[in-house]
């Protein structure tokens, strides 16, 4: 069953105009928060200008909650959940949009500055599944957080503002690589080579330690982080400094019709979705936008989608509404729909062989369901029921919104997961969903833009009518 080309919908004028503009917003987003941290901040940010208000403030207050209120928790700065409280009690379920704002990078290692033949080194330990070879030879930059003793925390963004230098990790020139290139390419560039250059002048004054004396590099490069942000090196044991590519995300073929950019997976899913809940104003049923970090590496931690957090925040929710109870909070979690928003292997016309083409995404068809992901005998899937995709069908049909269904490649190819079978946990009614992408976890990954927009629209019409 072959599916229609969104642009269609959108001939050359003011609807095409709408999909650009859109589609440019998201690529500035995306340019600008490229860890969860920047993208929690930026979220927070617009939530309140958008009239969300601090969860915190609103317990803090006594405030009970009614219908049409908006408010937000913030995860530890990693993560947010976002509520429009519907007319129905929270009892009847919440339309909830799931996503994602970790994205595969490598980050600075504890101990990570050293010296090593006259170069200032940074050791990494990459994070999220990827091919490492792809990370050699970029402009890469620095995006963080130090957490000084006394409580101070120093923001680090070095490398994507103009005039900035960049970082990198070096590659064997070709004229000596015949050993590197008998080797599989998981082999090819090995983790612990995974090391940043960060710079080779020696400092004029080492000082009087015959450590410092042999490091003179290194010992320059701390005089310039002490100056620039009043660190001192035990400051890199409590840092979360991620080392993610250079540059602006941007537009992609002569027609423009694709973005390429670092982190659409999944930021091209937790933003539409974003933007659906500041759609809502008084809908029947509570609207809920979760983005959550640590997706790429299982979702586990405290930030990270198994943790308690949003579980313990829909309490708080329905207890400053004035109806909360143990068993009113468990019929609100069986209760609720969900959309996983995650991003979808695009077929790529260069690797047709692991793909089988009636069951893959497209480029420019429009928001993809896959209705189970997991790998080979879907292990590790959560595989939603037919029920359910009828539903979401018809709910997609009436409002005019392009959809495919997929799956992750050929049956014994590979596969992969999503935050969907932990939300199914709860017995809620989940499906993935979301947009597809080629270069999945490289550097730098393609989406189409109507693909986004359909993506959005998508979302407005499973708050609106789920």
């Amino acid at each position: 069953m072959e599916r229609k080309n969104a642009w269609e919908k959108y001939p050359e004028g003011k609807k095409r105009e709408e999909v650009f503009q859109f589609a440019e917003d998201y690529r500035k987003f995306i340019s600008e928060c490229k860890t969860e941290r920047e993208c929690t901040t930026e979220f927070a940010k617009r939530a309140e200008k958008a009239g969300f208000v601090n969860l915190d403030e609103v317990l803090e207050k006594g405030t009970k909650l009614k219908a049409g209120d908006r408010v937000y928790a913030n995860n530890m700065g990693k993560g947010i959940a976002m509520f429009v409280i519907g007319k129905k009690d929270l009892e009847a379920g919440m339309n909830i949009l799931g996503a994602h704002i970790d994205s595969p990078r490598m980050d600075l290692k504890q101990d990570p500055l050293y010296e090593d033949t006259d170069f200032a080194m940074l050791d990494t330990h990459y994070y999220g599944g990827i091919k490492k070879y792809q990370w050699v030879t970029l402009p890469l930059a620095l995006h963080g957080v130090i957490a000084k003793k006394d409580g101070t925390v120093v923001k680090v963004n070095v490398g994507d503002k103009p005039g900035d230098p960049v970082f990198g990790v070096s590659d064997l020139l070709i004229h000596l690589s015949g050993e590197q290139l008998e080797k599989k390419a998981a082999k090819v560039i090995e983790g612990e080579n995974l090391d940043l250059i960060i710079g080779s002048i020696p400092a004029e004054e080492a000082g009087d330690d015959k450590e410092d004396a042999k490091e003179k590099v290194k010992a320059n490069i701390m005089k310039i982080l002490a100056k620039e942000y009043d660190i001192e090196e035990e400051d890199f044991l409590s840092a979360e400094i991620e080392v993610v590519p250079a540059g602006e995300a941007r537009d992609y073929g002569f027609d423009r019709s694709i973005i390429m950019g670092y982190g659409h997976d999944d930021r091209v899913c937790a933003y539409p979705s974003f933007m659906a809940m500041l759609a809502m104003e008084k809908p029947e049923i509570t609207s809920v936008c979760l983005l959550v970090d640590k997706e790429e590496i299982g979702s586990v931690g405290a930030s990270g989608m198994q943790s308690r957090f949003f579980e313990n925040t829909v309490a708080e929710v329905m207890n400053a509404a004035e109806d909360y109870s143990e068993l009113k909070l468990r019929r609100a979690l069986k209760n609720s729909k969900v959309l996983s928003s995650d991003v979808s292997a695009a077929f790529d016309p260069n690797y047709p062989s692991v793909m089988t083409k009636r069951n893959a995404a497209y480029f420019g068809r429009g928001l993809v369901f896959n209705k189970y992901t997991g790998a080979r005998g879907k292990s590790g899937s959560n595989d939603a029921n037919a029920e359910y995709v009828g539903y979401l069908r018809n709910i997609m049909d009436n409002n005019n919104v392009s959809f495919q269904t997929a799956e992750l490649g050929k049956v014994d190819q590979g596969g992969g997961g999503t935050i969907a079978y932990i939300l199914a946990n709860y017995g809620m009614s989940v499906i993935d969903s979301g947009v597809a992408v080629l270069n999945m976890h490289a550097p730098w990954e393609l989406i189409s833009k109507v693909d986004l927009y359909e993506a959005y629209n998508g979302y407005v019409a499973f708050l609106k009518e789920a």
